[in-house]
């Protein structure tokens, strides 16, 4: 597409909507370069206020980090890099008048904050992210608890700890699921969530909760339906996180389709049940539902936009996607019988800079280029107690090593979004706060 076609002689209007990883991250940089210039309008349409690392929200759930020291007001972030933050939910799309439809925004008690309002852009990037698939299973939408933003760590979090004080104050016994936690989905989220529960429950009882024997009360159950925990990384790195697991005393049942979540825990296909208090679907992954077939849009079978290798939409060269809710073909997957670019925040940090040359070529009228998904490998936390992954060409790493690089993907975010020298700072500020207050949060 020509550079006159794009409104020539007014500032090209960009709308980012999602504010995650990739979104947040794509907003930066152009804000920072096309925004600070006056060449184009930046605009970033986000439903909440702040931003938290989408891969940090198993850390909130256990409460061994302090979400108040890792999130980011998007206010703020868009008043020192020069693009405009708009609060809401998009909800429609006009793809021949150009414009998104954005939701009211409605607070806690109710009361409206923002009308439906419609926001005209040149070049639109969705970046909205993804959420858990619950297949129509019974019983998880009323019992069953998800990780899909901060605001849903917050509430595991508050659970957990209200169901240690109230276990150590109750003079009754404690019932078969008291003080059990069953994780659904043994992915990444799912097997981080076990192994730092394991570590923050018995922190928070040994704040004074003497009543409650965290080796004999507190249960840590994770269910998978697959084979394998870990089921899309290499099968000797997930034997190996399944081992480490064991040892720290999680329960794992692998070939384990879940057949209905109920109020005391989850009944398996096999008629098993699994007592449980907390119970947390981690399985399955969708982009969200009002995605599907919008404005004509091509999407496959989870609700994601199917794009070209320019990351464009395939129906629509104003619309980009990238993210978990972009389906991009990555022809070097599964030993080169091709598949798609997984739903990583390595992915969504690539996408976020790719995206950012493509709209300054596109401004230009310069042929787009076609993304190329690099595969740095995989790494899983396991808490204080190990950490373990796979690099490129499939060398196994774990221990200290690997530590030291799964933090470093957090810092790339990081640094992505505030530069280095904020980013030292902030860290040096939490390193001296950490040594002043618990090592979980018990509130």
């Amino acid at each position: 597409m020509s550079a006159a076609t794009l409104r020539a002689g007014t500032r090209h209007r960009i709308v980012i909507v999602g504010g995650g990883a990739g979104g947040l991250e794509l907003a930066t940089r152009l804000g920072d370069t096309l925004g600070r210039r006056g060449q184009a309008e930046v605009t970033l349409i986000e439903k909440t206020r702040t931003h938290v690392w989408k891969p940090k929200l198993h850390e909130i759930a256990a409460g061994s980090m302090d979400m108040s020291a890792h999130e980011v007001g998007y206010l703020a972030q868009s008043h020192w890099h020069h693009f405009r933050f708009r609060v809401g939910e998009m909800v429609g799309l006009d793809r021949e008048r150009r414009e998104v439809l954005v939701a009211p925004h409605v607070d806690d008690e109710g009361q409206q904050v923002t009308p439906r309002r419609v926001f005209g852009y040149d070049t639109l990037v969705i970046a909205v992210g993804s959420q858990s698939n619950d297949f129509g299973t019974p019983g998880v939408r009323e019992h069953a608890m998800r990780l899909e933003c901060a605001a849903d760590a917050l509430r595991f979090h508050s659970r957990m700890v209200n169901a240690c004080i109230r276990a150590h104050a109750q003079a009754t016994p404690l019932r078969p699921e008291q003080l059990h936690v069953a994780i659904i989905g043994a992915g990444a989220t799912g097997v981080e969530l076990a192994a730092e529960l394991h570590r923050t429950t018995r922190q928070v009882v040994a704040f004074g909760l003497d009543r409650v024997d965290a080796d004999k009360d507190i249960k840590v159950t994770l269910i998978e339906a697959a084979p394998r925990v870990l089921p899309a990384l290499p099968q000797r790195l997930s034997q190996t996180t399944e081992d480490l697991l064991r040892k720290l005393g999680v329960e794992v049942h692998n070939n384990a389709k879940v057949a209905e979540v109920h109020a005391g825990g989850v009944r398996l296909a096999d008629g098993r049940v699994l007592p449980a208090e907390l119970v947390v679907w981690a399985a399955g992954v969708k982009a969200p539902d009002f995605l599907k077939d919008i404005a004509g849009l091509e999407t496959n079978r989870i609700n994601q936009l199917v794009v070209h290798p320019t990351l464009q939409s395939t129906r629509d060269v104003n619309i980009f996607a990238m993210g978990d809710c972009a389906a991009c073909e990555w022809p070097q997957a599964n030993q080169g019988q091709g598949g798609f670019v997984p739903p990583r925040a390595q992915a969504a940090h690539q996408q976020a800079s790719h995206i950012a040359g493509q709209i300054r070529r596109r401004m230009a009228g310069k042929p787009l280029l076609e993304y190329r998904y690099r595969d740095f490998g995989s790494l899983v936390s396991l808490g204080e107690f190990s950490t373990v992954g796979n690099m490129m060409g499939g060398l196994m790493v774990e221990g200290l090593f690997a530590r030291l690089m799964y933090l470093s993907l957090y810092k790339m975010h990081e640094l992505a979004l505030h530069g280095f020298p904020k980013v030292a700072l902030d860290t040096l500020a939490r390193l001296i706060v950490r040594r002043t207050e618990p090592h979980v949060k018990l509130h």
